[in-house]
């Protein structure tokens, strides 16, 4: 979203265009997409990951998941690691902290929901692609919002 000022057209037909390179091509060379917040906060205000010196931990986590070798949890917005499949070998990371920082809270992200839909008329609801108007949709079913 924050890249909308640097795109030099519309940009419905921005995504468009790659949603449409993406059908042509080979799924398995296509990358992969990871979601992650680790600027999520416990109770007194500090972030439950130590900082981006460790973002290398997920890295790791995220090849193994690519090569099958590390496990995750479904949610409704995908597939996020286990406590388990990080690598938290010599950090200061409880198991309470790492599950807090791994959870998926659906009430934010129905919370999420209007601000995408204000983003999508920014760019013009008649130009965003249809694909990105339904797996929007699948997100609020999955949020138990249909």
């Amino acid at each position: 979203m924050a890249m909308l000022p640097f795109i030099g057209y519309n940009a419905g037909d921005y995504f468009n265009h790659w949603i449409e390179m993406g059908k042509d091509a080979d799924a398995v060379k296509l990358p992969k997409i990871f979601y992650v917040n680790w600027f999520r906060r416990d109770a007194d205000g500090g972030f439950l990951w130590p900082g981006y010196g460790e973002n290398g931990r997920v890295l790791k986590w995220a090849i193994e998941r690519l090569e099958g070798r590390a496990a995750a949890v479904e949610t409704a917005i995908g597939l996020v690691p286990t406590v388990e499949s990080l690598d938290v070998d010599g950090l200061d990371v409880t198991t309470e902290q790492l599950e807090a920082a791994l959870v998926v809270d659906q009430d934010e992200w129905r919370e999420e929901i209007p601000q995408i839909q204000e983003w999508f008329a920014k760019i013009g609801t008649d130009t965003v692609p249809a694909m990105l108007m339904t797996e929007l949709d699948g997100l609020r079913a999955r949020l138990g919002d249909a």
